[in-house]
């Protein structure tokens, strides 16, 4: 059976929001994240670089999210939440299952490093710390941000859906990096696609069912 390593509040979601997809048994292994908001340092103990979502199965470890939703749509998918090869909708499909880590997050990670800044220096530090934080965000963090989100807007208005009109593994793989943009970026009044994709992708059964499962998380509601 598969056994995944489920850090709360992150996107070891969207793993068990595929495997709820695909009806496949699993186990879960929750850790909780430490004052630092980091994972524990146990999950070294399953992968060298501590991360989550890691997933065991047959023996064996997969890391990376992209690299899990590919393994498990490979040998559990039987063709679903994957556009025909050679198809203008596969070619959708792979861009966004890279796009979502390669490019979505390391922009989402930079935000949130930055408004972590002055909450991390000593007191005295604290003034100039803000300022550089608001600086680096408004001029450089937030203007892209702003062109990634009006790039989802543009392309989820086409279909409803990131790869078509069919739920596939890059709606999975793009709903963390959708979710927290939206609850850092505040509001969806401009973004009525981002809107209805977040209530199409919440909506579904799996997805419910993965909430329960996986307890914690932050973004399901933003």
């Amino acid at each position: 059976m598969i056994t995944v390593h489920y850090l709360e509040n992150s996107r070891a979601h969207r793993i068990l929001w595929l495997l709820e997809e695909l009806e496949i048994p699993y186990d879960i292994k929750t850790y909780k994240r430490g004052p630092d908001l980091r994972a524990p340092k146990s999950l070294k103990a399953v992968h060298p670089l501590g991360k989550s979502p890691v997933i065991e199965d047959d023996g064996k470890v997969y890391a990376e999210s992209g690299a899990i939703i590919e393994y498990l749509l490979d040998t559990y998918g039987k063709g679903a939440f994957r556009p025909e090869q050679g198809t203008d909708a596969y070619r959708r499909y792979v861009y966004w299952l890279h796009y979502s880590e390669g490019s979505a997050m390391p922009l989402l990670l930079l935000k949130l490093l930055f408004s972590r800044i002055p909450s991390q220096v000593p007191f005295f530090l604290k003034p100039m710390a803000a300022m550089i934080s608001k600086g680096v965000g408004s001029k450089l963090v937030d203007p892209q941000l702003a062109d990634h989100t009006a790039y989802w807007e543009s392309e989820l208005a086409k279909d409803g859906l990131f790869a078509g009109r069919e739920l596939t593994g890059a709606d999975i793989a793009m709903s963390f990096p959708v979710e927290a943009a939206m609850s850092r970026a505040g509001g969806m009044e401009n973004r009525p696609a981002i809107r209805r994709y977040l209530e199409t992708i919440r909506a579904r059964p799996a997805y419910q069912r993965a909430l329960e499962r996986g307890g914690a998380y932050i973004y399901a509601n933003s």
